[in-house]
């Protein structure tokens, strides 16, 4: 995908932290970006920053019906997505995992996995008519390889690798899915790792400049390969 062309990119979990970051880049270069999050102020903030052609929604990505009504909105006001990203994420609070609760775990595999599965349920269709597209589910470094206390967030970042690398066996030609890890960035998720050394990281303002570029490269030829930025 020529990142030089004006594309359509559909953003989950734009109120902060990487997805804000990416609508700013994506916008500033001239861009349409389609973002949601489930913060009402955050929402509202981004509408009047970044005005139509963009549009930006409240929606809670582990609420099936929510995610349909959106897309429906989403696609009859225009094309399919060109880049549809999969960033809307939590993580646990640094804990053993037996001394965490079924409501924080099911939270983070609700959003991580399940809210990835709505979206391309009902975007992903729209694309595969159309026959072309790339999306990218955010991963990470501990989808790959493991660490203390944050177990319930590296099981649901493992398989968004699987689920990736399985859906791009599934799609036609024309289309890719990429499990990409955005790499270590200094965010709130970072913070509750890492405390104060997350400041030894780059900003998601510095990062996205090169991320934006880095995904809108992606081609079909990516198909099914775990990329790192």
């Amino acid at each position: 995908m020529s990142s030089g062309k004006r594309r359509n990119i559909v953003i989950t979990g734009v109120s902060r932290g990487l997805g804000r970051a990416l609508v700013g880049a994506f916008a500033n270069q001239g861009h349409t970006v389609v973002g949601c999050a489930r913060s009402q102020d955050a929402i509202s903030e981004l509408t009047r920053q970044w005005p139509s052609p963009h549009q930006f929604s409240v929606v809670d990505v582990t609420d099936d019906s929510q995610v349909k009504k959106w897309a429906d909105q989403v696609l009859a006001s225009g094309p399919p997505p060109d880049l549809l990203i999969n960033n809307a994420g939590l993580i646990n609070r640094n804990e053993k995992l037996w001394r965490l609760t079924a409501v924080e775990t099911d939270r983070v595999i609700d959003v991580n996995i399940k809210g990835v599965m709505n979206v391309i349920r009902h975007f992903v269709p729209s694309m595969v008519d159309r026959g072309r597209g790339i999306i990218v589910n955010f991963s990470s470094g501990w989808g790959r390889s493991t660490a203390p206390l944050v177990a319930p967030y590296c099981a649901t970042k493992w398989a968004i690798e699987g689920l990736t690398q399985s859906l791009a066996q599934e799609l036609p030609g024309g289309l890719a899915a990429v499990p990409v890890s955005p790499g270590i960035i200094n965010t709130d998720m970072l913070k509750s790792c890492f405390g104060e050394d997350s400041e030894n990281f780059s900003s998601p303002e510095l990062w996205a400049e090169e991320a934006a570029q880095f995904l809108l490269k992606l081609d079909e030829t990516d198909n099914g390969n775990p990329r790192t930025i």
